[in-house]
């Protein structure tokens, strides 16, 4: 017989399947010996306590084996002489696009500007050890878009988009572990993240898709009905330039900036979108192990790195942690010359010396001096070159301890970092925007309050974070997800501002192949 429970057991007790096997026994008055096998459905840790427990929804076999397995793979059919997609960018919302279609019986053709995720690695390197950013090729444009290289968290908030467990399943078929089916905030990590992307592409090949790397549009096609029907696109190494048939899946990511220009010019609607601008700020890992886990000891031998998640309004706007990362590094994020940016990352161990998170501060178009629809992306850029003549016209980041900043002191020393380029001492205080600076300070004050010891200068802040979201939103019609002037155009993912993360983003692919799917049953 197979049961269903939900437990509350100790750190300890979780960590190992035989403990929780004689737990269950006990608990629920069994023999230990009946019970075949356990499979943890749900996960999460409890600490608000002083006692850290871990909330299980677990699955017991008695007298039996289990039958089902963990998940029930796609099984992705050949699309090789199937009607053409072209999709246009190769992240989370291209990738989970072009799966998709190949499950409606389309041929998906993607078009990535960057390398594989093999050979993007080497110009990753090149960011630390040579200040050398290459515009087509970094922690942002490549093979699996900014996720694969920045943290391969899998959490959303948004549970209104989509099938979430779905995305999972997905992931778990290309290599990803089965834990993060279960896991509250599921994480692959960024060291095994490169793989499953390979693994995703392969399907996509083996099915009769086409990948195109180093293939970066140049143009949107649209004929005389006001209809995408394809897309120019150059080689960046040997210049050719061809042309690429069928309506057209847009999924550029948020840092694409050329393609933003490209739509403004040819006059296609596009708006200005609210962003969240900040800093990284990193803790040592085992203080955030200690104030979160309420132990001097931090996390000690069984229980993960610690996270947080931090919200409070300051003079009308929101000032927040975003994409925390625990036992992790943080990470130069450019995507051209002359720019500062930085992010974070975290591998699937989580066991580094720093924990970072981004912590930002809401700002809407109306805060923003300037017109038209690219205000905020020109804002942007203007950030992060600033950020980088204060760094001396390098990728070494402009930072200040935290107490100092919120007391509007210079820091004469910094703490050691994961941020391998390197920092400079700089006043972040003077040099941010005031709406920013005061925002911050309010927000850590109140977060200094809520959380003793969070509020320190053993804690530094990295600038400049500003590619939390995109500055520009690609309208489309809320039923067709298709753009409100062009019909076959399906702008997508988070370069369309209409997904934050690699969950949400895979989840609006999956909702763009479905309707072009649709649309061109109805050209039939």
């Amino acid at each position: 017989m197979t049961f269903e429970y939900q437990l509350r057991v100790l750190p300890q007790t979780a960590a190992s399947m035989q403990a929780l096997k004689e737990g269950i026994a006990r608990e629920k008055g069994m023999d230990a010996r009946t019970i075949r096998a356990v499979r943890i459905l749900k996960k999460s840790i409890d600490a608000r306590q002083r006692t850290v427990y871990v909330n299980l929804k677990v699955a017991v076999w008695v007298n039996e084996e289990p039958q089902e397995p963990v998940f029930t793979p796609i099984d992705y059919q050949d699309v090789s002489d199937r009607k053409r997609v072209i999709v246009v960018g190769e992240g989370p919302a291209g990738l989970f696009a072009a799966l998709r279609l190949i499950e409606a019986g389309l041929r998906p053709i993607i078009l990535e500007r960057g390398k594989d995720v093999r050979e993007r690695k080497k110009d990753l390197s090149q960011i630390s050890r040579q200040q050398a950013v290459n515009p087509e090729s970094n922690y942002c444009f490549g093979e699996g878009g900014a996720g694969t290289y920045s943290d391969g968290k899998l959490y959303t908030r948004s549970k209104k988009r989509g099938n979430v467990d779905k995305i999972l399943r997905v992931f778990c078929q290309h290599g990803a572990s089965t834990d993060i089916l279960a896991d509250a905030h599921p994480h692959i990590g960024t060291d095994r993240l490169p793989a499953v992307i390979e693994a995703m592409r392969n399907t996509i090949l083996r099915c009769g898709g086409e990948v195109h790397h180093l293939t970066k549009m140049t143009g949107i096609l649209i004929d005389e009905n006001r209809t995408a029907v394809g897309v120019e696109a150059i080689h960046q190494e040997s210049g050719e330039q061809r042309v690429f048939r069928g309506p057209v899946i847009l999924a550029t990511g948020h840092s694409a900036r050329d393609v933003y220009r490209h739509l403004a010019d040819c006059r296609l609607e596009i708006e200005a979108k609210g962003i969240a601008v900040g800093v990284r700020l990193e803790h040592p890992s085992l203080l955030i192990d200690q104030i979160q886990y309420h132990s001097k000891q931090g996390r000690g031998k069984y229980l993960p790195a610690a996270e947080y998640s931090f919200v409070t309004q300051v003079n009308g706007r929101g000032v927040y942690s975003f994409c925390m990362c625990p036992g992790g590094f943080v990470i130069p994020a450019a995507t051209d010359k002359q720019q500062l940016v930085v992010n974070g990352m975290s591998p699937s161990h989580r066991a580094g010396k720093w924990s970072n998170s981004g912590m930002v501060v809401e700002t809407r178009p109306e805060d923003v001096e300037g017109e038209g629809p690219l205000k905020m992306m020109y804002w942007q850029e203007h950030l992060e070159k600033m950020c980088w003549q204060q760094a001396g016209m390098k990728q070494t980041a402009p930072a200040q301890r935290m107490e100092d900043f919120v007391k509007g002191q210079v820091s004469y020393d910094l703490p050691p970092t994961s941020y391998a380029p390197g920092l400079v001492s700089s006043p972040l205080h003077f040099w941010l925007p005031e709406q920013i600076t005061e925002r911050l300070r309010g927000g850590f004050q109140t977060f200094g309050r809520q959380c003793r010891g969070f509020l320190t200068n053993d804690a530094t802040m990295i600038a400049v974070e500003t590619r939390t979201s995109s500055p520009v939103r690609i309208t489309r019609d809320g039923d067709t997800l298709m753009h409100v002037g062009i019909e076959g155009l399906f702008p997508c993912g988070e370069g369309a501002g209409y997904a934050g993360g690699i969950v949400s983003a895979a989840i609006d692919g999956e909702r763009c192949a479905e309707n072009c799917a649709a649309y061109l049953n109805k050209l039939q």
